[in-house]
């Protein structure tokens, strides 16, 4: 199974490009499509939601393994470089810049914004992806984009396996109630394998439930591995009390106040103590107000653009995570909103 998520500015044509890898689906503030032939199965994550919020964005990258960044023959808008800070934050591994609408353009310029994205991208997440001119409105090239996604989910897979062993994790991006099965979770496997009977936690709330079936394509399986996507009926928990952004795992930490190892990007904006962020982490959210900020031992007012920090945040709302997990910091009050990474320190 491959995921992929569809990003970019309003005018890059994503949705319409969503509209031919896959049959429409789930629309929240996310819109799934899915494609299934033989045995390539696809999935296709839109962030419909954004740039309204960013959250969908975040949502839409969490949930996939590659994602497709559409730039028009215009070139990069505020929108598409948010996309391209996000990415690099983020450390997104697999991608591909799509150059959407290139029958709208001469075969010069496309090779010319070509080379401009890829000499801004120098030194970020994106500097080795592969570029793919399509358009979209004759789609051709469609089925050689198709090719390289599947050629790139073929790595990813292997790349997952490593991760069959570990303890299992599961990120939950939907809860509902199913007339005679009960509470019913949508969300994809991040490490380790689950299996039916599994007993298992629900966090941030510690509800503890059992995995009474899995669904993988509206097929039922015994078991599923890491970066499968999946269907599960869970017993012991109702639907009210799971969410998205919810855990299901065996530990975790819980917390409101965080301490974490940062780095600020380049292209943000320096911010104070006591400023009121937003922090990321998963699917996960949460406000924070920066409590204290520490430079290399020493006591600061402000962090500034490319420099590491400490930063001590102070929150309301109970977030899990494990030790790998990476956060991600943005100030909703800027244009270019997304501000540092950081881990647990």
């Amino acid at each position: 199974m491959t995921k992929i998520a569809i990003i970019g500015s309003e005018k890059s044509g994503k949705t319409t490009l969503a509209g031919k890898l896959g049959k429409k689906g789930n629309v929240t503030d996310v819109t799934m499509y899915d494609y299934a032939k033989n045995d390539s199965i696809l999935t296709t994550i839109d962030a419909t939601g954004y740039p309204v919020s960013v959250k969908p964005l975040i949502t839409a990258l969490n949930l996939s393994d590659i994602a497709l960044l559409c730039i028009p023959p215009e070139g990069l808008d505020p929108q598409a470089a948010e996309c391209i800070i996000a990415l690099d934050l983020m450390q997104y591994k697999h991608g591909i810049v799509v150059l959407t609408k290139a029958d709208a353009t001469y075969p010069f310029a496309v090779d010319e914004l070509k080379a401009k994205l890829q000499n801004l991208t120098k030194g970020t997440a994106l500097e080795n992806w592969d570029y793919m001119s399509i358009s979209t409105s004759s789609f051709e090239g469609m089925e050689e984009l198709k090719e390289l996604i599947f050629e790139i989910g073929a790595k990813v897979d292997e790349e997952q396996r490593e991760l069959d062993g570990l303890s299992p994790r599961i990120m939950i991006d939907q809860s509902f109630n199913v007339t005679g099965i009960g509470c019913v979770v949508l969300g994809v496997v991040e490490q380790g394998t689950i299996n039916m009977k599994d007993k298992m936690i629900a966090y941030p709330t510690k509800k503890e439930l059992e995995i009474r079936s899995i669904q993988m394509h509206d097929v039922d399986v015994k078991s599923a591995p890491a970066g499968a996507r999946v269907g599960l009926a869970l017993k012991g928990i109702q639907s009210k009390d799971i969410d998205r952004g919810f855990v299901v795992s065996n530990e975790e930490t819980v917390a409101t106040n965080f301490v974490l190892s940062c780095r600020v990007s380049p292209l943000a904006k320096s911010f104070n103590v006591n400023d009121m962020l937003h922090l990321y982490v998963g699917l996960q959210s949460s406000p924070v107000r920066v409590v204290e900020i520490n430079e290399a031992g020493n006591t600061v007012d402000t962090a500034n653009p490319g420099k590491e920090y400490t930063l001590k945040l102070e929150g309301s709302k109970e977030i899990s995570y494990i030790k790998d997990d990476r956060f991600i910091l943005s100030n909703l009050d800027e244009k270019q909103r997304f501000i540092a990474y950081g881990h647990e320190q």
